[in-house]
């Protein structure tokens, strides 16, 4: 059973204290939201993810914080940004530096972040991959980088409708963008991107984009 609607803020806010929360698309069954992995310390295939990452990094949808955390550590200037209040307060409190901020909406620094991370599915903000993208080219300065975690091979690129549900609530279904590595090339294609790199990590994929000068 799930509880009355909310917003997705207060929904993710829930699953980041704790509360079992799980997804589902409209024909799909519900899966686990692995909220358990993102509030973990940054682990070895974290690591040669944010080894592309060159210089200042802004890392969108930052969750509780392990990738910002983990950058902070390393002596790396990094600033998280997430629409959910919780997220920014715990990834404050692991000390590193956050803003609760839409993506979408004015970002400081703007063209002018070395790098943006897009770890952990955030290649689905907004449900629109291509909308997305170009809006993380406006971040970043020229030669700038966006490193995005990608789904595997034979996975299509698109978007599907999706709903968080935890025991308290549960969100209306809201678009949510997939992107697999067969459709990266063209995809980064349309946004003026290019392709520097695609990485297996463990089972996870990582591709490292690149923004002409």
């Amino acid at each position: 059973m799930t509880g009355p609607a909310a917003p997705f803020e207060v929904v993710f806010a829930h699953a980041l204290r704790g509360e079992t929360c799980t997804v589902r698309t409209v024909d799909g069954t519900p899966v686990p939201l692995p909220v358990e992995d993102w509030r973990r310390r940054a682990d070895l295939v974290d690591r040669l993810f944010l080894r592309h990452c060159a210089g200042a990094t802004i890392d969108v949808g930052c969750g509780p914080g392990r990738l910002t955390e983990e950058l902070a550590l390393a002596g790396r200037p990094v600033l998280g940004i997430d629409v959910v209040h919780e997220a920014v307060a715990q990834t404050r409190r692991r000390g590193g530096s956050a803003l609760h901020r839409d993506v979408f909406d004015r970002v400081p620094g703007e063209g002018r972040w070395d790098t943006v991370l897009l770890a952990d599915g955030n290649i689905g903000i907004g449900g629109d991959p291509l909308a997305l993208l170009t809006r993380m080219r406006a971040l970043v300065r020229g030669g700038g980088r966006i490193v995005a975690e990608v789904e595997p091979p034979g996975r299509p690129t698109g978007s599907a409708d999706v709903q968080l549900a935890c025991p308290c609530a549960s969100t209306t279904y809201f678009p949510w963008g997939r992107v697999g590595v067969d459709g990266l090339a063209a995809l980064a294609n349309r946004a003026n991107l290019t392709v520097r790199a695609v990485d297996r990590y463990d089972g996870r994929w990582c591709a490292v984009l690149g923004v002409a000068r």
